[in-house]
């Protein structure tokens, strides 16, 4: 038998075993992770009805969290308690409570801060994961829909963190994680209002991290490209012909959700300030918008024209 042919057979089987247990290991790091960092602390997850949302219930579930799931939809929110009940030993997990918590509505923030505060009395961490989305010329959207865009991605936010900072600083501790966009940093063309409260909403964590340092108070960011509804997909389907599309693309379809929440994961006990999750050229452009900026808009005009191109063909 050939020798290249029987070293081939022999490495590949060796190959396939070594890559097994790469991912077993991470999935195993990951666990005991979420678990010295969260067992029996409060944790609170708003959009929990979403992908993230639901994947980082699991996890800390698991991980032996007193969990705080908000949402916009009692029905949905029993459903995914049921479905965490079922999925762990009830001998060490503690059944989540449950928030109706819609940021597009400024009027019940109030009183859904106060039974957020009152399901346990006091908070660990706050996960403040919630995003609405819009893409459209600037001039075609309404101020009711720039309003509601910044309810959601900035106001809605900032009002459970502010509701949420005398109980963290009476007691001297605390974790405020915000999951981002990496609009919050780069501004791309046909997204003026998202952009806009993404900065925002960025900004506002920012400044208030070194406001909260001494109180023993951690504030973390996390800037992703986006968060896809699953791990894997059909690359067509998100492919595009704008060179926009570069600066998006991970994989196929982003960063899937169980990779957004080991992050979340890893940043909570490594205690991170700030963490960008996306591949080289879209950290590139950040850079490029710092140092070079005439560069940068040259170019992001010249993505428009390209897009606008291809549009006509």
């Amino acid at each position: 038998m050939d020798p290249v042919w029987t070293t081939t057979v022999l490495l590949v089987p060796c190959v396939i075993v070594l890559t097994a247990g790469f991912f077993y290991l991470y999935g195993l790091i990951v666990g005991l992770l979420s678990k010295t960092s969260v067992r029996n602390k409060v944790v609170v997850v708003t959009d929990a009805l979403s992908g993230l949302g639901k994947e980082c219930a699991g996890v800390f579930h698991k991980g032996g969290a007193r969990l705080i799931l908000c949402g916009k939809s009692w029905e949905k929110l029993e459903g995914l308690a049921d479905d965490l009940a079922n999925a762990s030993d009830p001998t060490v997990t503690f059944p989540p409570k449950l928030v109706l918590l819609d940021f597009g509505d400024m009027d019940s923030m109030p009183d859904a801060v106060a039974e957020i505060l009152d399901c346990y009395g006091c908070l660990d961490v706050v996960i403040l994961n919630s995003s609405m989305k819009v893409k459209a010329p600037a001039q075609s959207l309404s101020l009711e829909m720039d309003k509601l865009l910044m309810d959601n991605n900035y106001f809605g936010p900032v009002t459970l963190a502010k509701g949420v900072l005398p109980s963290m600083m009476s007691r001297r501790t605390g974790h405020l994680l915000l999951v981002n966009s990496i609009q919050g940093k780069l501004a791309v063309p046909f997204r003026t209002t998202y952009a806009a409260s993404k900065h925002a909403v960025q900004a506002f964590f920012d400044c208030l991290r070194a406001e909260v340092e001494e109180y023993g108070i951690c504030v973390s960011t996390i800037n992703h490209t986006f968060i896809s509804r699953a791990a894997s997909g059909d690359a067509a389907a998100a492919s595009s012909k704008s060179i926009w599309s570069l600066l998006y693309t991970k994989k196929p379809l982003g960063i899937s959700p169980d990779e957004a929440a080991a992050e979340i994961v890893k940043t909570l006990n490594n205690k991170r300030k700030e963490v960008v999750i996306a591949p080289s050229l879209p950290k590139a452009a950040i850079y490029a918008r710092s140092f070079f900026p005439e560069v940068f808009f040259a170019v992001t005009a010249a993505g428009v024209k390209n897009a606008a191109a291809w549009e006509k063909m």
